[in-house]
């Protein structure tokens, strides 16, 4: 019995180191290739995003200088003393 095991288990041996070959190795390949493409687009939206953060800063920059501008208070105000616009009943009763 123990003179069998030996070469058993050489062949045994021989062909799990096939198997890993031809099977389990291109699976961990295509695994890496995917995590590396996810990894790609996950950067790519992430550039998208700051870049979209830095034009947003920039519009409420540009909105805080236009409010804190005396001329706007003034126009503000302007807009303040207008009469209010006439509605459709109270041109019938004129």
């Amino acid at each position: 019995m123990d003179g069998i095991i030996i070469p058993i288990l050489g062949i045994s041996c021989g062909l799990l180191a096939i198997f890993g070959g031809v099977f389990v190795k291109p699976w961990f390949a295509y695994r890496q290739r995917k995590m590396e493409i996810e990894a790609q687009m996950i950067a790519e939206k992430a550039a998208q995003y700051a870049a979209n953060n830095g034009r947003l800063e920039q519009r409420i920059q540009v909105l805080e200088r236009i409010i804190t501008d005396s001329g706007y208070e003034v126009a503000h105000a302007i807009e303040n003393l207008r009469e209010p616009p006439v509605t459709r009943i109270e041109k019938e009763e004129v």
